[in-house]
């Protein structure tokens, strides 16, 4: 089936993307297809498109961008019976700056009821990469984590997860961060010199795991305060992870955690627990636009693409 869709044929500058049109074929086993409502911005979105990821990831050019959706079930593979058509469903799939798309089924979940396709689009990449952090590093009830980065996406997540599980939770995040993470029930500290400090005021006997979201060179100070390199985990920087020796998680393959990211995530929000920010909502034929916004920085949430209307009954 066709369908309008947004890509690029060079690697380039945010200019590079614009509108095409491409084939979405019908699902295969496992799959399913759907009308996207809301897609997201996320880095590696921009990292692609600039080209800073080709001699890792070669794209076939044109490439449609796009790692995560919310939108209607409109046709399930033969295997599939869990999904029915119309269903609202959200989750991780490929090339989604497009009407149409393909999913793997074991990677959706039905949208939870109150949750509109904004929300639902900006939590599965974050959520997957939150709950598979946690997961490595086996953070269990009574101890204490520490999150660098925590007023982010990924950050605000794994501070509401690790809450969830009976952690204490100390974040890190800029000044003006700081009362959100306090709203969501966690400690918090700025950045910058003398945090090793300032989290020791906070726990004096040091914590017990720390995740990194943020790649702003805090490792070092994360093996101190944690006592042993093995109990630190880097979603951001693979350099400073091999030169502290502590670990780093890159997610996909065998180690993806969508499935169970979307059940934490629905669980939060059936319990009114769950918290998430959107800087922008904008049309996907401004695409081009929404990277240049996203490489300019300080966002404070997700910005949302979308592709056209919603359903009836849905914002």
């Amino acid at each position: 089936m066709r369908t309008d869709a947004i890509a690029f044929a060079d690697y380039g500058t945010p200019d590079v993307l614009g509108p095409t049109a491409t084939d979405v074929p019908d699902p295969g086993p496992g799959q399913v297809r759907i009308r996207v409502h809301a897609t997201t911005v996320n880095p590696l979105d921009v990292k692609l498109r600039g080209g800073a990821m080709a001699a890792f990831m070669p794209l076939d050019l044109p490439h449609v961008p796009g790692l995560e959706l919310a939108g209607t079930v409109e046709s399930t593979g033969p295997d599939v019976r869990h999904l029915a058509p119309g269903t609202a469903v959200f989750g991780a799939a490929s090339h989604t700056y497009a009407g149409l798309a393909l999913a793997d089924a074991r990677q959706l979940a039905t949208i939870p009821r109150g949750m509109d396709h904004h929300q639902a689009a900006a939590l599965p990449v974050a959520a997957e990469a939150a709950w598979r952090a946690l997961e490595e590093l086996d953070l269990g009830a009574g101890q204490i984590l520490l999150v660098h980065g925590a007023a982010g996406g990924v950050g605000t997540l794994a501070v509401q997860f690790a809450l969830a599980r009976g952690a204490r939770v100390i974040g890190t995040a800029s000044a003006a961060g700081l009362t959100h993470l306090t709203g969501l029930g966690a400690a918090a500290s700025t950045y910058g010199a003398g945090l090793s400090e300032r989290v020791r005021a906070l726990a004096p006997g040091g914590v017990d795991k720390v995740l990194d979201t943020s790649g702003a060179d805090v490792l070092r100070d994360s093996v101190d305060l944690a006592g042993d390199p093995d109990h630190v985990l880097t979603l951001a920087d693979p350099m400073a992870a091999r030169a502290h020796g502590v670990r780093f998680s890159p997610g996909g393959g065998t180690g993806d955690r969508t499935a169970d990211a979307l059940a934490a995530v629905g669980a939060l929000h059936e319990n009114a627990r769950l918290t998430q920010r959107i800087h922008q909502v904008l049309p996907l034929s401004q695409a081009a636009r929404a990277h240049r916004i996203a490489e300019a920085g300080h966002l404070h949430g997700k910005i949302i693409l979308t592709p056209g209307p919603p359903p009836p009954g849905r914002t």
